[in-house]
C-alpha cells in the first residue's frame, strides 16, 4: 500500500509513520514543517519526507495523491487556546486547506482517511457519544471555540457529499482524547503551547501552580496513543472494505477521569522521577475560571465519552492501555531527572 501523511511530524503523524514502517510493508510519502519527532526515520527506504508548510507544496502534494492509494490529512490546530486567540487561522488550516486535499483526493480516486474529532459533538447531552445518533450540539457564535468543532463537523459532511456524488472513498475517525508519549513539549513554557497532559507536566516540572480550570471538574475519556494507533492500522488496512463510508470514535471509556484527577495523577507519577520526589508536597493546584483563562470566547463540556462499538464490532479493536498505564508512559518519557 501506498500512503501519504500531510502532518507526519505531529503527534499522530508521527506515531502513525513509526507504526507503518515497522509493522507493515506500506510505503510512506510525508509532508511537515517539523521533523524532529520522526528524525531517528529519515532514512528509511520506505520513507520519503519532505519538509515544508502544506500550502507552499501544493504541486507536490498534487502528485502525491495520485501516486497514494489512501491520504490521511492530519495537519490541523488542535489547541482550545488557538481556537480562541485565532479563530480564522484554526478555520483557514483546519477546513479550507484540508477540504483542497480532500477535494484533490476525490478527482485523483484516492482514498481518504481524515481525522474528524471528538469536538464536533459539541455540548450534546447524550451519555454516550454515537456516531449516527448522537446530535452535534455547539455554543453561541461569539464563543469562537466551537470554530474548530463546527470546521472538522463541515468538513466531515463535504466528505460525505463527496462520497454520495463523486465517488469517494472515506473513513472519519474521531480520537476522543488521545494522548501519550511525545504529545507536545512539556518544557515549552509558552502559554497554550501544549495540551493538557503535557502542559500540566511542565507546570508541575518548573514547581508553578497548576490551574485548573473551572475546577477542573470537566471529564474526558483519555487514550494512549498506542491504542489509538493499532485502531488506525486496521482502518488503514481496511480488509473488504469494513471501514468505507463509516465513521468511528476512537476512545477508551475505561479511562474517563475528570482534570482534576489528571493533575493528581501526574503528580503522583512525578514523585517517582529522581529529583522530583518533592512534587507532591509542593504541586499548587489553582482554580480559574474558563473565561479568565482563556477569554471571553471560551466555552466548555462536561463529558465526552464515546460508544465505541463500531469500531469493536467491524474493526474487531478494544482498546486494552489503562489510565495509569498512561499517565506513567507519559512522565516518564517527558520528564527528565533533576
Amino acid at each position: 500500500m501506498n500512503i501519504l501523511i500531510l502532518g507526519a511530524g505531529g503527534f499522530i503523524g508521527h506515531h502513525l509513520t513509526r507504526a507503518v514502517l515497522t509493522r507493515t510493508d506500506w510505503h510512506v510519502r510525508a509532508l511537515d514543517l517539523r521533523t524532529d519527532r520522526i528524525a531517528a526515520l529519515t532514512d528509511h527506504p520506505r520513507l520519503s519526507m519532505r519538509r515544508g508548510d502544506v500550502l507552499a507544496h501544493a504541486e507536490w502534494i498534487d502528485r502525491q495523491i495520485h501516486w497514494a492509494d489512501v491520504c490521511l490529512p492530519l495537519i490541523a490546530t488542535a489547541t482550545p487556546a488557538s481556537y480562541v486567540r485565532d479563530p480564522l487561522g484554526t478555520f483557514d488550516l483546519d477546513f479550507t486547506h484540508n477540504l483542497d486535499v480532500v477535494r484533490r483526493c476525490a478527482a485523483a480516486g484516492t482514498r481518504v482517511v481524515f481525522p474528524s474529532s471528538s469536538e464536533v459533538y459539541g455540548m450534546c447531552e447524550d451519555e454516550e457519544f454515537d456516531e449516527y445518533t448522537s446530535r452535534l450540539t455547539y455554543g453561541p457564535t461569539d464563543k469562537s471555540r466551537w470554530i474548530y468543532a463546527a470546521s472538522k463537523q463541515l468538513l466531515d459532511r463535504v466528505i460525505h457529499a463527496l462520497a454520495e456524488q463523486q465517488g469517494l472513498r472515506y473513513t472519519l475517525f474521531r480520537p476522543f482524547n488521545w494522548t501519550g508519549p511525545g504529545l507536545d513539549d512539556p518544557h515549552n513554557p509558552a502559554p497554550g503551547s501544549s495540551r493538557l497532559l503535557p502542559q500540566m507536566l511542565g507546570h508541575l516540572i518548573r514547581r508553578e501552580p497548576l490551574v485548573l480550570v473551572d475546577g477542573g471538574r470537566q471529564r474526558r475519556c483519555f487514550t494512549h496513543v498506542d491504542d489509538g494507533i493499532d485502531a488506525l492500522l486496521r482502518i488503514l488496512e481496511n480488509p473488504g472494505g469494513v471501514a468505507d463510508g463509516r465513521i468511528f470514535n476512537l476512545g477508551n471509556p475505561a479511562n474517563q477521569r475528570s482534570v482534576r484527577e489528571v493533575a493528581e495523577g501526574l503528580i503522583r507519577h512525578l514523585a517517582e522521577v529522581p529529583g522530583h520526589e518533592d512534587v507532591p508536597a509542593t504541586a499548587r493546584l489553582l482554580e480559574q475560571s474558563g473565561q479568565d483563562y482563556y477569554g471571553t470566547g471560551y466555552e466548555d463540556v462536561q463529558h465526552r465519552v464515546p460508544a465505541i462499538h463500531q469500531a469493536r464490532e467491524l474493526l474487531g479493536w478494544t482498546p486494552v492501555i489503562g489510565f495509569e498505564e498512561l499517565l506513567k508512559s507519559t512522565v516518564q518519557h517527558s520528564a527528565r531527572p533533576a
